[in-house]
């Protein structure tokens, strides 16, 4: 293992996450390294092009190369690659269809999914779409994507006994999707058919997709989806991590 540079990365991710500019005595105190050893390990950096040094305080701050880096790694980076692994996972505890969605406008779209084992389970296809309103994966979006009620208007249109018919409504309950972090379809697109969604946020925090699993209401019963949306959640969470978030999100300003 080469020391030097497992030092210099330390450093280089502590004064990353700073919210401040830093001076070297405060550097070697955090990082329990000596004085020497910070300056000397700070200099490479500015060299690099990783740090600079602050004007009139002495301190030091990361420059945008390393956003610069993140930036590069995100746009190559494949969400539905990220996510097979979890999908996977979850399919096996669920038995379930596992969808990958993404939002369009009022609609959802699978851009993936793995097929449920079970000879009875609910009909999708890649590239397919519905009201996102109307089904768990669509509503984990719309809950966590600022201003994405706006384009919502009364009266709703209604697919099943137990579509959500008003704007009114759909608010509440994405209001209580924020506070849950999980969205349950009751059989508001098929009324047969039942789902449980998480979203999936990207290292800025915006919300990039969803995960969720779908299935017949007979298995899909209120104990079951209570007892899948912890996995369903890990899930999300995972692809998110992936995708570079920190825990953050956007889910503060949505509307």
């Amino acid at each position: 293992m080469d020391l030097t540079l497992l030092k210099g990365l330390r450093l280089l991710e502590h004064l990353a996450r700073s919210d401040q500019s830093r001076g070297v005595s405060d550097l070697a105190r955090e990082l329990e390294l000596t004085k020497s050893n910070v300056h000397r390990t700070l200099q490479t950096l500015v060299d690099a092009g990783y740090v600079r040094k602050c004007a009139g305080s002495g301190h030091y701050e990361c420059t945008l190369k390393l956003f610069e880096l993140g930036s590069a790694i995100l746009a190559r980076t494949d969400i539905r690659q990220v996510a097979e692994g979890p999908m996977a996972e979850l399919a096996r505890i669920t038995e379930e269809t596992i969808h990958l969605s993404a939002l369009q406008g009022r609609d959802v779209v699978y851009v993936h999914k793995i097929e449920s084992p079970q000879p009875v389970r609910a009909y999708s296809s890649i590239g397919g779409r519905a009201p996102a309103y109307c089904v768990a994966s669509g509503k984990a979006l719309l809950a966590f994507t600022p201003g994405a009620l706006e384009q919502f208007a009364d009266p709703l249109p209604t697919y099943s006994p137990k579509s959500i018919g008003t704007v009114a409504a759909l608010a509440n309950e994405l209001e209580d999707i924020r506070r849950s972090g999980v969205a349950v379809n009751w059989g508001e697109w098929r009324e047969a058919v039942r789902g449980v969604a998480a979203p999936i946020f990207d290292a800025t925090g915006a919300t990039v997709g969803s995960i969720g699993i779908s299935g017949p209401a007979e298995r899909l019963t209120e104990a079951a989806i209570k007892k899948f949306s912890p996995n369903v959640i890990t899930a999300a969470a995972e692809i998110s991590t992936a995708l570079g978030n920190r825990g953050g999100s956007t889910w503060a300003n949505a509307s």
